[in-house]
């Protein structure tokens, strides 16, 4: 086990913006070594680089894919290699798909698939390789209560996430011998650009009307469980899907008359 006082050595998938920056930015704050991935273009890296900096962290930012192995595999080598090797691993990039279930073709399901579940496969599987040899590290998923109460329309996402469930449990149970553990974190409504894409007034509306704490997540609330499960305080929890929704699935309220 590594000290758990010194900085982590951190990569995060999906890096640039939303839930993934606040992740690399709260880490930075620990003053961690982050590395990341994402498809958003130079700019993108530079702004990023720039605020992890300035938050106290030591960057290392790329452009890529994780529906490239390749892109995958060479950062995370890079970043053991580089930092002697690596504590966290953080699977974040993801892409949405609103669309009726009998009009998603072959290629819908492939394209979702490929970047909301193997995505997350290939990294899970860049980082253990790196940690298993280490006898350590934390790989946390980052999932959804969709995968527990599924909105309609969005058949392919929700599979996505119910099987990144399944990875998380699967992966714990067969790496839990080498000192590794898999969790994943389970976001409720939470005001991303990746959310933007689908949601209108009337749903921020109806999620703060249901939330029980009343307000929609910000990605630092969600960026906060990750820390705290990827840390050393959490060394014995292993294969569990945290929910961080501000109790968004425990509602049942549906407006019952008083006796």
């Amino acid at each position: 086990m590594t000290d758990s006082s010194a900085p982590r050595r951190v990569v995060i998938t999906g890096v640039s913006k939303g839930i993934g920056r606040a992740v690399a930015l709260a880490f930075a704050a620990r003053g961690a070594k982050v590395a990341g991935l994402h498809i958003d273009g130079d700019a993108a890296s530079a702004e990023v680089t720039e605020a992890i900096r300035k938050a106290g962290g030591d960057p290392m930012i790329r452009v890529g894919s994780t529906n490239n192995t390749a892109d995958v595999d060479r950062l995370a080598d890079d970043a053991a290699a580089a930092w002697g090797g690596i504590d966290v691993w953080v699977n974040n990039a993801a892409r949405l798909l609103v669309k009726p279930f009998l009009e998603m073709s072959d290629s819908d399901w492939s394209s979702l698939l490929d970047t909301n579940l193997m995505g997350y496969i290939r990294g899970a599987r860049a980082a253990a390789r790196h940690m298993v040899k280490a006898r350590y590290g934390a790989i946390v998923n980052v999932s959804s209560v969709v995968d527990n109460m599924p909105p309609t329309e969005m058949t392919g996402y929700v599979s996505a996430k119910a099987g990144v469930s399944g990875l998380t449990r699967a992966m714990a149970v067969e790496l839990g011998q080498y000192g590794v553990r898999i969790n994943a974190v389970s976001p409720g409504a939470t005001e991303t650009p990746l959310n933007a894409q689908s949601w209108t007034d009337a749903v921020r509306a109806t999620y703060r009307e249901r939330i029980p704490l009343k307000g929609i997540a910000d990605p630092e609330d969600i960026a906060a469980a990750i820390v705290m499960i990827s840390s050393d305080d959490a060394r014995y929890i292993t294969g569990q899907v945290i929910v961080a929704d501000g109790g968004l699935m425990l509602n049942g309220s549906v407006g019952h008359k008083h006796n």
